[in-house]
């Protein structure tokens, strides 16, 4: 976005402040009902919905629109509207690869070295890549595959994050490289009986699981931890929901082990990189005499600039919007780290890194009319619990991105509602199906949906719906049904 959008947006975002001001209409009936049915107070709940027409300020709906939510994923549409609008959309980041040996024949008598660049590769990225080496003229590798600080942005995420006083118990913090490692999965597959399997891996020894996930009704599951008030003293885990046969097996959930429990078998790590790099290698082709690791990036030599060029290299680039609909689609937390971290320009150290990006998007965040406290982004990917965001704020930083002008990489970016991404398997009959485009948010205790609904009248809404409760995933329902009435009636 150019400085013609950044001034228009400004302008847009005063606009809005005053608009903000009028009275909101009451709660309609039908979202009531909605919201009631999950059971958790409407306190719970918050949410925003205004059209993108600039002469039509009024809310379509709203709800606690000025109390500060955990944000979730959806933190990750800050990262990525201000990562498009102070790098720009031409923005790239370079991942090179060099021989350190001679290459003959298509057979290098060396290691290949791999410098990763700070946006990171997916394994879809890195294996295009490997085949390009191919044509480039490398064949088989005689040394070492080495891969110096490469981000692959591989991990299976938890749908469901630690809270805060289980990171405290556990001493494992919510962190996009660690969360999965000692990390129980929590699985459901569909069957004909009246209830779906549910498998955890590995099974503690001692550990009662309660199935109440039954089948029909939806692809929508969730697992936590039952009180030893509620048990007889053996650890029990509650996994409840609804699913069709349509869902096919698929992982809900990562729940963490308890201090006192005993695994039967190593906790389920994160594929490492090295393995999954060595599989890939092979997959496209490509022969190996020793092994894949993972070095730190070496420093320059001091006379580096008189060095002879390697004999071989190559290069591979990442385009901004490519990386962004990766995080969307994917709802990817190293890639969304990564990006706010590219933001931290001049910075000489990981902490300082991040300070200066924080400081950047917040700045960035004033620029667009927003309060100090109306957005807060700590790492960027919502994982964090300090991401907090009040719903009015939200939907004012979506509609200006939409009235700007340039946003169709960001809105083509978002998951589409029973189409593709996180929302493949929500929404997927009614009027919102391929009408909403929506980053998903969800942590434990939070379930979020923001970004873009094209109503039935033509009518496009910015929206923001966000609940906060420790039994948060059985809000999930109802914010699908807000999404289908704003749809419907907007």
């Amino acid at each position: 976005m150019q400085h013609r959008a950044r001034t228009l947006w400004l302008g847009v975002a005063v606009g809005l402040c005053s608009a903000i001001v009028q009275a909101a209409p009451a709660l309609p009936t039908e979202v009531a009902k909605a919201l009631g049915a999950s059971g958790l107070p409407l306190a719970s709940f918050g949410f925003d919905v205004r059209p993108v027409d600039a002469g039509a300020p009024t809310p379509l709906a709203t709800l606690n629109a000025e109390r500060p939510f955990t944000l979730g994923s959806t933190a990750k549409i800050v990262t990525s509207l201000a990562a498009l609008d102070l790098l720009g959309e031409a923005h790239r980041w370079r991942t090179e690869a060099y021989a350190a040996g001679p290459l003959v024949n298509g057979r290098l008598a060396g290691d290949l070295v791999i410098a990763g660049g700070d946006a990171g590769l997916t394994p879809t990225e890195l294996a295009r890549w490997f085949r390009q080496m191919r044509a480039e003229g490398l064949v088989h590798v005689a040394g070492n595959i080495v891969l110096e600080r490469l981000d692959l942005l591989h991990e299976e995420h938890p749908t469901q994050a630690g809270t805060a006083a289980e990171e405290r118990a556990t001493g494992m913090a919510s962190d996009a490289r660690t969360f999965n490692r000692g990390a129980l999965v929590v699985a459901v597959h569909p069957t004909r009986s009246q209830r779906a399997a549910v498998t955890l891996r590995p099974h503690p020894l001692g550990v009662q699981v309660v199935n109440d996930v039954f089948m029909g009704g939806g692809c929508q599951a969730w697992a936590q931890w039952k009180s030893p008030q509620q048990t007889s003293g053996l650890p029990t885990l509650w996994v409840r929901g609804r699913w069709d046969d349509g869902c096919g097996a698929r992982d809900v959930a990562f729940v963490r082990p308890t201090a006192a429990m005993r695994l039967a078998a190593p906790a389920p790590a994160v594929v490492p990189t090295p393995r999954l790099v060595t599989a890939l290698w092979a997959q496209t082709g490509g022969k190996l005499g020793g092994r894949v690791v993972e070095a730190q990036r070496r420093p320059a030599a001091p006379d580096a600039a008189d060095a002879p060029p390697p004999a071989w290299s190559s290069e591979v680039s990442t385009p901004l919007p490519e990386l962004i609909r990766e995080i969307n689609k994917t709802s990817n937390n190293v890639a969304a780290r990564n990006l706010l971290l590219s933001l931290a320009s001049g910075a000489t150290t990981p902490l300082g890194a991040l300070s200066r990006a924080q400081e950047r998007v917040h700045g960035w965040l004033r620029e667009k009319g927003l309060a100090d406290d109306d957005i807060h982004i700590d790492i960027g990917s919502g994982q964090s619990r300090a991401e907090r965001g009040k719903p009015r704020a939200m939907v004012q930083l979506l509609l200006g991105a939409w009235r700007a002008g340039g946003s169709t990489v960001f809105v083509d970016s978002l998951p589409i509602a029973g189409v593709d991404g996180t929302l493949a398997q929500r929404m997927r009959s009614g009027s919102a199906t391929g009408q909403a485009w929506l980053k998903t948010g969800t942590l434990r205790d939070t379930r979020a949906l923001a970004g873009y609904v094209r109503a039935r009248s033509g009518k496009v809404y910015a929206v923001a719906a966000i609940v906060n409760h420790p039994q948060a995933a059985r809000a999930t329902p109802s914010l699908d049904a807000f999404i289908e009435w704003v749809a419907k009636n907007g």
